[in-house]
């Protein structure tokens, strides 16, 4: 027997939804849990494999903030998930934050990004690029006041970085460790 969601009542229904839902686990528990609703989204490490480099972004975020009083995060273009396709969203993402026309896309996983509390399911890619491939301003959407700065940084000094453990994006960080998986020449020397 699987648990039950008896049902579900909204507290806020903005950007994001946010519900409680009344559960019966299979024992007969009876149980209320949070739930943060706001869709599918998307995140895409950019690299270039001749060059060896890779573009982060990084920007403030009001929750970090709040938690830990961390003024900017360093991390992979990503957004919420507008197209239908998971590609098309990583390639939109990509070109608004870092200004960059991704070529070959390489799907890692969709995953959970916190399980415990969002409904919210991320697809992961790695997408190459070239230096002719930055055809666009980046730094995000003004109209969204993302104010992004975008960093093109070496691979062996990502890989430094995420050894050490200077990047604290989750999903980021997964993106980082598979490129590292998949494509280890990339990063000789590091």
């Amino acid at each position: 027997m699987a648990p039950v969601i008896r049902g579900t009542r909204i507290l806020h229904d903005g950007w994001s939804r946010f519900l409680v839902a009344e559960v019966t686990m299979p024992d007969g528990t009876r149980l209320t849990r949070e739930i943060e609703d706001h869709g599918r989204a998307v995140g895409v490490l950019p690299y270039d494999p001749e060059r060896r480099v890779a573009l982060l972004v990084e920007q403030f975020r009001p929750p970090t903030f709040f938690a830990a009083g961390t003024l900017s995060l360093l991390e992979v273009p990503a957004g919420l998930l507008d197209e239908s396709e998971p590609e098309d969203g990583a390639r939109r993402e990509a070109f608004e934050e870092t200004g960059v026309r991704l070529g070959p896309l390489e799907r890692l996983t969709t995953g959970w990004s916190m399980p415990g509390i969002s409904t919210e399911q991320m697809d992961l890619f790695l997408g190459s690029y070239t230096a002719a491939d930055r055809s666009g301003p980046g730094g995000g959407l003004a109209d969204e006041h993302e104010a992004i700065t975008v960093h093109e940084i070496p691979l062996a000094t990502l890989a430094a970085m995420s050894d050490r453990g200077e990047i604290t994006d989750m999903k980021t960080l997964v993106l980082v460790f598979a490129l590292r998986l998949r494509r280890p020449e990339l990063f000789a020397g590091a």
